[in-house]
């Protein structure tokens, strides 16, 4: 293998733990990290063409591997594209948006609310706002605000 082809890829195989003997020479795991792959890629290179049309983010990143002119890459970005443009799949993405901003308003509102406790307790021993401030996250207003309606 090549030395820049091993920077993105591993390969694990399948192993009997006892005797350290692979299950097959048929099966293996192949992880690329699409982060490291080469920031640009050649026409002669298929693997990293692929990859590299999996790691694109932007419509840019899209045409780049367009301008290459290998006419597969072309046929299958604009099979995504198509794609894309369906009303099924943009509501697929709306509802998975939503899902991960549900998702991550959830994990706030649970962290805020454990901050909310964790101060409230240490208002209660008379910590110093400072303290407070630094332990939970909590601006001094919320910590001020806390301790004119106190929870419960």
């Amino acid at each position: 293998m090549l030395a820049p082809f091993m920077e993105y890829h591993s390969e694990y195989q399948a192993l009997e733990v006892t005797r350290h003997t692979p299950l097959s020479d048929k099966l293996a795991l192949l992880y690329f990290e699409l982060p490291e792959l080469p920031a640009t890629v050649t026409v002669d290179n298929g693997l990293e063409l692929w990859l590299s049309l999996f790691r694109a983010k932007t419509e840019e990143e899209l045409s780049n591997i367009e301008a290459l002119g290998v006419q597969e890459m072309s046929e299958a970005i604009t099979a995504y594209r198509n794609i894309t443009v369906t009303p099924e799949f943009q509501e697929r993405e709306r509802l998975y948006a939503k899902a991960r901003h549900d998702e991550a308003q959830a994990l706030y509102n649970a962290e805020r609310k454990k901050a909310l406790e964790i101060a409230a307790k240490m208002i209660k021993r008379n910590r110093p706002i400072d303290e407070i401030i630094e332990d939970t996250g909590l601006t001094r207003k919320e910590i001020e605000e806390l301790k004119v309606t106190p929870r419960n």
